[in-house]
């Protein structure tokens, strides 16, 4: 059974947004806030930076969320102290979860060179993990994820 963010997944997926994407949405959808140029920009990271070859795009968004909390994003704000170990703490968990079972992070290990588009049964799974795993990260911190940094 489904909960709501598995639902919310599905739909984004059947929207034809990428995994990068719907990890992007979710946590704007839980800001309560919109960015379609966010989201744009981070369609880049898709099927593994385009060609399949470059790193799972649901590690890179996930990355992203992280850095969205924590990371400078004007002149007159700083990056948050936490951010690298909270980064460090993401990499080491996808790594441990993914490279184990599909012998690698890249999106052609995940796919097993089936690229193209994702595998709802693959890439769902690990984006609903990923977004959770994120969340966790960002509680453990003192960050709610619910919460985005001032404009």
């Amino acid at each position: 059974m489904l909960d709501d963010v598995g639902l919310r997944m599905m739909e984004l997926g059947g929207r034809g947004y990428c995994c990068s994407q719907i990890l992007m949405l979710l946590a704007l959808d839980e800001m309560g806030r919109e960015n379609p140029d966010l989201v744009r920009a981070s369609a880049g990271l898709c099927n593994g930076i385009g060609d399949c070859s470059g790193p799972c795009g649901v590690l890179t968004g996930a990355a992203c969320l992280l850095a969205l909390h924590g990371a400078k994003g004007t002149d007159f704000e700083e990056s948050d102290d936490r951010l690298p170990l909270m980064l460090e703490q993401l990499r080491t968990w996808f790594t441990d979860q993914v490279a184990g079972q599909f012998g690698g992070v890249a999106c052609a290990d995940i796919l097993e060179g089936e690229c193209g588009g994702p595998n709802p049964e693959r890439c769902g799974g690990l984006v609903a993990d990923a977004y959770a795993r994120v969340r966790e990260i960002l509680v453990e911190n003192g960050i709610d994820p619910s919460e985005g940094r001032e404009a």
